[in-house]
């Protein structure tokens, strides 16, 4: 096993990994499978440049050199919310689960996130209802802090987005907040 930032020359595999993942988990994410299908190679290209203070940063698990597991960082460019980031685009596919991948992909964003100067907080939203991929979100330091409604569309319906966040223990959030 193996993780590390992808790059460019990952484009490919990534693009195939995340294509199932929204074909096969509607509900999990935002963009829609035919939407990110029409993007050309370049743009999967660029989300995984290798710029040290690019806005986005994705890592990859590695099976018997097969990409088995993503997740991804955003970082906040505005300077009143440069404190905070995102993942983003977590995916392990059901042949690769429980074997730890999602926890060290989980630990390598809030690595990353700490790598980088004056991020104090990763923030994340879960489908309502999944509560295995929040039980792991809380078990490496998240605490949910509030419900979207109707979130996301998808097909005739609406699901609701647990909203989640890691204090990267750098500073005292204050009274009333954990």
């Amino acid at each position: 096993m193996t993780l590390r930032l992808l790059n460019p020359r990952d484009a490919l595999a990534y693009r195939a990994l995340m294509l199932e993942a929204y074909a096969l988990h509607l509900d999990a994410f935002t963009s829609a499978p035919e939407e990110r299908a029409a993007l050309p190679l370049s743009w999967w290209e660029e989300r995984l440049g290798e710029d040290a203070q690019a806005a986005e940063r994705v890592f990859g698990v590695f099976q018997d050199g097969q990409l088995a597991g993503v997740a991804g960082l955003s970082f906040e460019q505005r300077e009143k919310v440069r404190h905070k980031a995102s993942l983003f685009g977590m995916y392990v596919p059901a042949r690769h689960r429980q074997r730890g991948l999602g926890r060290q992909l989980v630990h390598a964003v809030l690595a990353g996130a700490r790598d980088r100067p004056g991020v104090r907080l990763v923030q994340l939203t879960v489908t309502q209802g999944n509560a295995s991929a929040q039980a792991l979100y809380e078990s490496c330091g998240f605490t949910a802090f509030g419900v979207e409604p109707f979130a996301v569309a998808v097909d005739d319906g609406f699901v609701s987005k647990v909203h989640m966040w890691c204090n990267m223990g750098v500073f005292d959030a204050g009274p009333g907040q954990p």
